[in-house]
């Protein structure tokens, strides 16, 4: 336990001791060790202090492991080490799988781990290292020096507070000594002195010393430096339009979406400086909206974005416009955005839209001139809610939730505030506003503190913090008067909050109301304020601004910004059209490595010649074409000859050579991993040189056969019966660090780093069939079993969450949606299962309907595959292919005729869902389009194997190359196929 000292030294936080935090480390009192950093820093106030603490808290874990307590362990990831999830989410998973080892030395990365005392002496070494570097900590590392007169100036302020509080205070005390509190004695008969309320006491004096000087203002440079915040210009985008709003993608950081006041959208990636994607505006369906919609645009046909943001998770986008309309698109990295929905939302402007997850529903919230707001599918577009009750055009929306219960405030541009909830349509609670005209709010990314930030028709800008009673908790300084339009602000990292004002951007921090630094980022940044050039001209600049007040849309602001998750990255427009992007120095290191990244990609792609379509913008450098244009990429309608396409087998010096069971690309796309009816993995990667200089997997150039360095190669347990007819299932994490796979044996976890299978669970029987990861968490897996039933299991705790059962005949297949929020499983009994992820339980179950013609009923594996609109679903079976939507209503089917008359084998959408590839038993192979199932090319088995017999067991299709796959055959061998140079984009 700390001492009065160190308790003092502690909570002062003037010194930190050294010697009393290494007695901590070496005694292994972590709960100490955190709380007294605490009295210095948290683990978000720098690089250093981070780095300091997920090094305790670490060794603190691995500790609780190498005592085998399990249970401790799991507590200390969950509550210690959580944090640093959101920061690095692959070295958290790393963490989590040392949970299913027997001894964590089996990482290779741990293997020279010493035993506890030796651990943590290593440990403090680096430890204090990052303290000495620490900006917060390492001038507090000596006792600090008081001058002679601080103790008396000291000693006096408390002697004169103790007689301020005497009950008779006498004007002449008598102090005798320091060691009890003081009071004077009891009056007698004489007059009493009145209180001496700034009195000092006799013989004291009271001299101010330097240390009792106000603190010199720090710089703003050195403020950056020790808050890190992005103050750094890194970039500057030309977006060639005034830009109306920003939102970073949340998944893909660097990507950044942006709408423009002529109704354009743009996507750039921010490490290259590339617009990846330009919408100029347009109605995609006159004929839908409304009569006042159509009069409106025919009067005037301009149009301006008023916001635009991305979903939660990334997967579509909405845009919400000044008149009436709002578009949502999907996207899909390296593809070009498709439309998705358009809503003619309101009568007149769309203030502002938002997403929300009531009921793992994704929701669109709008809200309009029409006074509004109204809620709708985001998968199908049909209205669900309309809340009534401002009297003012609704101007912003804030959904939020706290546990199950979900609701979202509203600011109107009379100054009201409302909050609803989604079991009622009359509002819960109404706030007046500071300023009372337009105002947006915000929650802290954890979610527990609530902002706003607004300005009034006079041009005063307001921030602040609300209570929960919604009260006003606290106000924010610093804001010029008279303001042109209206303040935007962000938060980030629950510390920081930003405006734009005053050709500036500001920056506070969340528990202090005074301005934290300022930055004009190199100049260039909006007019947001009147400049006065002398008194006399004051009365006609207020005219003036409150003409312009009246007369400008309440929805312009500037400058825009945004900042990015992390909060290391900023953008910030600027008055020439143009966004600037602003970093720290982890932001900066990012960017720096994107760069790197792309300019070997564009070494690559120097040769080949862009088609852009010529109603883009020249600077417009599309990543994917157009559907069109991607299936021309196929032009033949069958492919015979060796010549007319490009192929490669994939070299194997390995012995172990059995049929291709199961094939997969990695996420990245530079590998393929193959699981033979051997039970043996092979992991294929491709090089990253002068002739591959994206690293991506190519029929051009021949991959490497990764081998493990002690020559085991990753096996699985297989079953004691007939283990080549065991049916095989493996599952890749999204992050491509981790493999589940099975043979008919123990399910094995495979390190996809180290090629080693980590541990096994599952035993047998049942067998697991088919495998999946959940959509939101690495740890947790569906796996399909051999007894008809689907186990939901956590791999950390290796333990069974729950089992459904609902087929009859073993699990062939399963599909996670997390836009439907459902998981689909399809069995050999031909029919499939649709089940809530919160729940678990079944919503929907249909049998497979054979097609026309067909006799008897379907029997056998089912292989399935979601869309990547996460509503059609791919289902194949050796008779037949169909795509069935959401409600396992057959939208259409195809069946083997004519000249691709054999058995389906396998089947797989293209990575843009806009193909359909199928393997046949004979050896061809089909290209649908996926729409409609149409027969567009076959290729013979004539065109990619000299020879032979073999047939693909299997096919893959690229995860960002539409028009790449990989067959797996029933010989062992692999094929990557495209089509040629000539035919490809």
């Amino acid at each position: 336990m700390s001492t009065p000292n160190e308790m003092l030294e502690q909570e002062s936080g003037f010194y930190f001791n050294m010697k009393h935090f290494e007695d901590l480390v070496q005694a292994g009192e972590w709960d100490e060790v955190d709380k007294y950093l605490g009295g210095f820093t948290t683990v978000e106030d720098n690089r250093h202090s981070m780095k300091i603490f997920f090094e305790i808290r670490k060794q603190k874990y691995l500790e609780a492991l190498d005592r085998h307590d399990r249970t401790k362990a799991v507590d200390i990831l969950m509550k210690d080490l959580k944090v640093f999830e959101a920061y690095n989410q692959e070295l958290f998973q790393e963490l989590t799988m040392l949970l299913s080892l027997e001894n964590f030395r089996q990482n290779e990365q741990l293997s020279q781990h010493g035993d506890t005392k030796s651990a943590r002496t290593t440990m403090l070494m680096e430890v204090k290292e990052l303290i000495k570097a620490n900006p917060l900590i390492r001038d507090k590392l000596t006792f600090p020096t008081f001058n002679d007169s601080r103790l008396r100036a000291l000693i006096n302020q408390s002697l004169n507070w103790q007689h301020h509080l005497c009950k008779n205070p006498h004007p002449n005390p008598e102090i005798k000594t320091l060691f009890t509190d003081h009071s004077c004695a009891a009056p007698t008969n004489e007059p009493r002195a009145p209180p001496p309320a700034n009195a000092q006491l006799v013989g004291i004096d009271h001299q101010i010393t330097n240390s009792e000087r106000p603190m010199k203002k720090i710089k703003t440079s050195q403020v950056a430096e020790v808050y890190d915040i992005p103050k750094t210009v890194v970039r500057t985008l030309n977006q060639g339009s005034n830009v109306m709003s920003l939102d970073f993608h949340p998944i893909h950081t660097t990507i950044l979406l942006v709408g423009t006041n002529v109704g354009d959208i743009g996507v750039w990636e921010v490490g290259s400086g590339e617009r990846l994607t330009h919408k100029k505006f347009k109605v995609w369906d006159i004929t839908t909206c409304s009569l006042p919609f159509q009069a409106s645009l025919t009067n005037d046909a301009t149009v301006s974005v008023n916001r635009c943001l991305w979903s939660p998770e990334g997967s579509i986008l909405g845009v919400a416009f000044s008149k009436h309309l709002v578009q949502i698109y999907a996207f899909n990295l390296n593809e070009e955005l498709r439309q998705h929905l358009e809503i003619d939302a309101h009568i007149g402007s769309v203030n502002d839209i938002a997403f929300s997850y009531p009921k793992k529903t994704l929701l669109i919230i709008t809200c309009g001139d029409d006074k509004a707001i109204k809620v709708w599918d985001a998968s199908t577009g049909q209205k669900q809610y309309t809340f009534e009750g401002h009297e003012a055009p609704v101007y912003s929306v804030c959904p939020h939730f706290n546990g199950s219960i979900h609701f979202f405030f509203s600011t109107s541009t009379d100054g009201k505030i409302k909050a609803w909830s989604y079991d009622g349509l009359r509002s819960r609670v109404a706030y007046e506003a500071p300023g009372h005209w337009c105002t947006t709010m915000t929650y802290s990314a954890d979610g527990t503190r609530l902002f706003s930030c607004g300005t009034s028709k006079d041009g005063d800008s307001h921030l602040v913090e609300w209570n929960e009673t919604g009260t006003i908790k606290q106000t924010y300084n610093g804001f010029r008067k008279h303001s042109l339009g209206v303040v935007q602000f962000d938060t980030t990292r629950n510390r920081f909050l930003v405006v734009g004002d005053e050709f500036q951007i500001k920056f506070w921090d969340m528990d202090n109301t005074d301005i934290l630094t300022i930055t004009d980022a190199n100049g260039g940044l909006p007019v947001s304020s009147l400049i006065y050039v002398s008194f006399s001209y004051m009365f006609l600049a207020i005219q003036i601004l409150s003409l312009y007040a009246t007369l400008m849309s309440p929805c312009q602001a500037f400058p825009q910004l945004r900042f990015q998750k992390d909060g290391s990255l900023l953008a910030v427009t600027t008055s020439d059209n143009g966004i600037k992007i602003l970093a720290n120095a982890d932001g900066q290191r990012v960017l720096r490595m994107l760069e790197v990244s792309h300019s070997v990609s564009k070494q690559s792609n120097s040769n080949v010649k862009a088609v852009v379509d010529s109603t883009r913008a020249a600077d417009v450098k599309p990543r994917i074409p157009e559907e069109t244009q991607r299936i021309r990429s196929w032009k033949l309608t069958e492919i015979v000859n060796v010549g007319h396409l490009k192929t490669l087998r994939l070299p194997d010096s390995t012995s172990a050579v059995s049929k291709v069971v199961r094939l997969i690309y990695t996420n990245s796309g530079c590998s393929l991993l193959a699981l033979g009816s051997n039970a043996v993995h092979k992991l294929w990667q491709w090089p990253c040189d002068e002739r591959n200089p994206s690293g991506k997997s190519t029929a051009s150039v021949a991959p490497q056969l990764r081998q493990p360095p002690n020559g085991i190669l990753m096996t699985n347990e297989r079953s004691d019966n007939n283990p080549e007819e065991a049916t095989a299932c493996i599952a890749l994490s999204k992050n491509d660090s981790y493999a589940t796979s099975a043979s008919g044996g123990k399910v094995s976890l495979l390190n996809m780093r180290t090629f080693k299978v980590i541990t096994t669970f599952m035993p047998t029987p049942p067998a697991a069939t088919s495998l999946a990861f959940h959509p939101e968490d690495n740890n947790m897996i569906a796996a399909g079993m051999e007894d008809s039933s689907i186990l939901i299991y956590n791999i950390p705790i290796d333990e069974v969450k729950i089992k459904l059962k609902g087929h009859q005949k073993k699990i062939t297949g399963l599909a996670f949606s997390p836009s439907l929020n459902v998981l689909v499983s399809a069995a050999a009994d031909a029919q499939l299962c649709v089940w809530s992820i919160d729940s678990w339980e079944k919503k929907n179950s249909r049998f497979i309907q054979a097609s026309a013609g067909c006799t008897s009923p379907l029997v056998g594996d089912i292989q399935i595959q979601f869309h990547s609109n996460q509503t059609h679903l791919l289902v194949v079976h050796e008779r037949q292919i169909a795509i069935y939507n959401s409600k396992l209503d057959s939208l259409c089917w195809w069946s083997p005729k004519d000249t691709l008359s054999a058995s389906v084998s396998s089947a797989t959408f293209s990575c843009d869902s806009l193909l359909v590839y199928a393997a046949f038993v004979d050896g061809a192979v089909g290209i649908f389009e996926a729409d409609s199932l149409r027969l567009h090319c076959q290729i013979a088995p004539s065109a990619y194997i000299s020879s032979g017999s073999a047939y693909p067991i299997v096919i893959a299709a690229h995860p960002s190359e539409p028009n790449q796959i990989a067959l797996g055959m029933s010989n062992g061998a692999i094929h990557v196929v495209e089509p040629l140079d000539g035919d490809s984009r």
